[in-house]
């Protein structure tokens, strides 16, 4: 059985390139993104992303959930899934770049989790993880905005 946990979309005034370079700037992600505080990744299909998130249960400190990357589609969609790093666990996540129209795009990003765990793990983090999603989804559209709109024109 699957679960699928959605990010809100965020309707983003930056043309989908941009956003995508936001979105893989990984050394500025301490700087923006407050789910995923640090990345450490070639971004090469195959090759592992190592992902630094805050404890689920909000207390002090941050763990490394090793992911492997799947699918690198620029400016548009960038996977990675867990392989099997954690047995009876297998969690893909999706990162959606759509484009609207000149100068605007939206973000959004899906994990699906499956595997003989899927349902406690989405009691246990089902809910930290959405909100981790939805605060990404919003920081995004903040970070690529106030830059975007910083540039010289």
């Amino acid at each position: 059985m699957s679960q699928l946990i959605t990010s809100v979309t965020a309707e983003i005034a930056a043309p989908s390139a941009f956003v995508w370079d936001v979105l893989t700037d990984f050394a500025h992600y301490p700087q923006w993104n407050p789910y995923t505080v640090a990345v450490s990744t070639t971004l090469e299909v195959g090759t592992p992303i190592d992902l630094t998130l805050p404890n689920p249960d909000g207390s002090d400190g941050t763990f490394v959930n090793r992911e492997w990357v799947r699918i690198v589609d620029p400016p548009h969609h960038l996977r990675y899934d867990t392989a099997d790093e954690m047995p009876g666990i297998f969690a893909v996540r999706d990162q959606w770049v759509t484009r609207l129209g000149p100068g605007r795009c939206a973000y959004h990003t899906t994990d699906a989790i499956s595997g003989k765990y899927a349902d406690k793990v989405m009691a246990m983090t089902g809910a930290w993880v959405k909100a981790g999603f939805d605060s990404v989804a919003r920081a995004l559209k903040a970070r690529a905005e106030a830059l975007h709109h910083s540039q010289p024109s």
